[in-house]
């Protein structure tokens, strides 16, 4: 946000019910996707303006079903989105490398044992050249996300890009442990577009120690006026 900032963009960050400083109103677990899209209507409805939307991953979706008939929104920016498969792809490969863990989340209906060690964090968000200590730091801030959220990724709620009227860049990395390129280019032109693929970046782009690519890949797209 500051990098934006100091270019001149107009900057607000939300924290989701149930994140950060915002009060979940009842268990986390039994959150949903929409639920939090209501969560970013609430905040655009109080701004001056429409705002061009940046959402990452789980928010990539939420940014996706948001912009659903919204003639209004100048565009959308999706950074590592939940691609237009949902997550199949993604729980596959977590079951596959951490069973233990992705057996104790399904038991317990917490998300938390697939990131509860940086080291886990690292193999889901990060790139093995990562400093340590910028892993660990990051982790430090992380906490457990929706069961039912996860859920509805998994078979109900899917990006629906044929109802989306505002142009949409997404960006990928190239080394996302999530996401990869293949589903986000599928992605990306079920939007009429390509993707922006940053090269040896994970799939946290904006904690990335290339998420200055990231930041200058979308700035470049809203300069050159593709938002309209």
């Amino acid at each position: 946000m500051g990098w934006f900032a100091a270019r001149g963009w107009e900057c607000h960050a939300l924290d989701l019910r149930g994140h950060g400083a915002t009060p979940a109103g009842k268990s986390l677990r039994r959150l949903h996707v929409g639920d939090y899209v209501a969560d970013v209507g609430a905040v655009v409805d109080r701004l001056d303006r429409a705002p061009i939307l940046v959402g990452h991953s789980m928010g990539g979706l939420v940014v996706q079903r948001y912009l659903e008939g919204r003639a209004d929104v100048p565009a959308g920016v999706l950074l590592a989105p939940v691609p237009i498969g949902g997550v199949w792809r993604a729980t596959f490969r977590v079951a596959g490398r951490h069973p233990l863990k992705f057996l104790q989340a399904n038991l317990t209906w917490r998300l938390w044992p697939i990131v509860a060690t940086p080291a886990l964090a690292r193999d889901a968000f990060f790139t093995e050249d990562t400093p340590a200590g910028e892993v660990a730091r990051h982790h430090a801030r992380l906490q457990d996300e929706s069961y039912l959220a996860y859920l509805d990724m998994l078979v109900v709620t899917r990006p629906r890009p044929a109802l989306v009227p505002s142009p949409v860049l997404v960006v990928a990395g190239e080394e996302d442990g999530l996401f990869s390129v293949a589903s986000l280019t599928k992605t990306a032109r079920a939007y009429g577009t390509d993707p922006v693929v940053v090269p040896g970046a994970g799939h946290d782009l904006m904690l990335d120690p290339r998420w200055e690519q990231a930041a200058a890949a979308i700035a470049a797209w809203l300069e050159e006026g593709e938002p309209g």
